[in-house]
């Protein structure tokens, strides 16, 4: 009878329940389809970049010919059919046009190869071949070349240091190549080979689940992480109708049967547990049915729904266990309403669902293991990214049903201590 309470409760809100189960589907959907492409391997949208070349060589070929190869960046190297200059180039970028401008300097081709060939002839003469060598008495003074770089205030310091990485790189491989030509040049070699390839290269390493790489993608981060927060979010319509039932007298008639509290709030944990599952399959059912119609990849749950299921389930008595604190201590709705958004909100936030963790300062990522959203998160990216089981997942459940049963127990004695008074 306390479940069906419950129920009568939340019928009579109707608006506020469908509210409760749409919201977050628009949510997920949205935020999805917002960072897909920042998963993506090939994005079909790419960034336009301005690409300023004072230089006409082999430098300014390589840097060009790679970012126009490139998956990300889109070269724009005129304004109506006129070569761009740097003037130019800075008024767009810094009014927020484009996102970045590479300008590259006269005579960086020509410089960079004959300061390596001075560099080269200083080695080859300090080995003994001075004899057999020309020498250059007058030595041509190279200052250094400088290639700027102008970006969008906007634009984030982690993209800047990406782009800036990926130049130096460029630059480096074309100075290796023309060193070893030199050298061959110096000593005279004429059918010398030397391999240009890499001796050292990178191999990223993923888990695999029946000789198949788990790749990670926006589907998989998204759907645990804003199912948690709808989940959470239930914090909000339970708190205020435990404050109804103080402010209309409801929970004093309660309190007058021969039924313990315990029950009354067993009733209420059982109601919005059943909510907070409806919530988390309905978000599965669009993930795995809607997405791949929305361009999306659909979330593979096979194998790992009933797993995901225990985690949404023991993520929900947290939440419930949170409304019942706050509705306990809440005397009225402006107290429990703005408060309890705002809180959810703010685990959330520290939580990892917005930004991950791993980026966030050290003090914030000691803070953030005292969410309950980032235990439900990661025991989440257990089951959907590492391939856990369910004893790999015992200690992010542990914490979530502890934090359950303090919060329900803090709730009693408060409820009991204000009673005694």
């Amino acid at each position: 009878m306390s479940v069906y309470k419950e129920f009568l409760l939340l019928k009579r809100d109707m608006g506020g329940v469908v509210t409760l189960f749409l919201m977050p589907l628009v949510l997920i959907i949205t935020v999805t389809l917002i960072q897909d492409s920042s998963f993506k391997k090939g994005q079909e949208i790419k960034i336009p970049i301005l690409l300023v070349d004072y230089d006409k060589g082999k430098v300014s070929k390589t840097v060009s010919d790679n970012l126009k190869n490139s998956e990300v960046f889109s070269v724009i190297t005129t304004f109506d059919n006129k070569p761009i200059t740097e003037a130019e180039a800075k008024e767009a970028v810094f009014k927020g046009k484009y996102q970045m401008a590479i300008i590259i300097p006269s005579h960086l081709s020509i410089d960079l190869q004959t300061k390596i060939d001075q560099n080269v002839q200083k080695i080859v003469s300090s080995l003994g071949f001075s004899d057999t060598l020309a020498a250059k008495p007058n030595e041509k003074v190279v200052n250094q070349k400088e290639v700027k770089l102008y970006f969008d205030p906007a634009v984030q310091l982690s993209f800047r240091r990406g782009v800036m990485s990926g130049i130096d790189k460029m630059i480096s491989q074309i100075e290796t190549k023309s060193i070893y030509s030199s050298f061959q040049d110096q000593l005279g070699g004429e059918d010398a080979q030397f391999e240009q390839k890499s001796f050292i290269t990178f191999k990223e390493i993923v888990p695999e689940v029946n000789n198949k790489e788990i790749l990670p993608n926006s589907v998989q981060h998204n759907v645990p992480a804003w199912t948690l927060f709808a989940i959470f979010f239930i914090v909000i319509p339970l708190s205020i109708n435990m404050v109804k039932e103080k402010t209309q007298g409801t929970f004093v008639r309660l309190r007058t049967n021969p039924v313990s509290n315990i029950i009354v709030l067993a009733g209420k944990t059982v109601m919005y547990l059943i909510i907070c599952l409806i919530q988390f399959y309905m978000m599965i059912a669009v993930a795995v049915f809607l997405f791949p119609h929305l361009g999306l990849p659909a979330l593979n749950v096979e194998g790992n729904l009933i797993l995901m299921s225990i985690v949404a389930l023991f993520s929900g008595l947290a939440a419930i266990g949170f409304g019942i604190l706050l509705g306990t201590i809440a005397k009225t709705q402006e107290q429990s309403a703005p408060f309890g958004a705002t809180a959810v909100i703010i685990l959330a936030a520290i939580g990892g669902v917005w930004v991950p963790v791993f980026t966030m300062p050290k003090m914030m990522q000691i803070i953030a293991q005292s969410s309950p959203m980032n235990w439900g998160l990661e025991a989440f990216y257990d089951v959907l990214l590492r391939n856990g089981d369910l004893l790999d997942l015992v200690p992010e459940l542990f914490l979530l049903v502890a934090f359950f049963i303090v919060t329900t127990t803090l709730a009693l004695l408060y409820d009991k201590k204000k009673r005694a008074v």
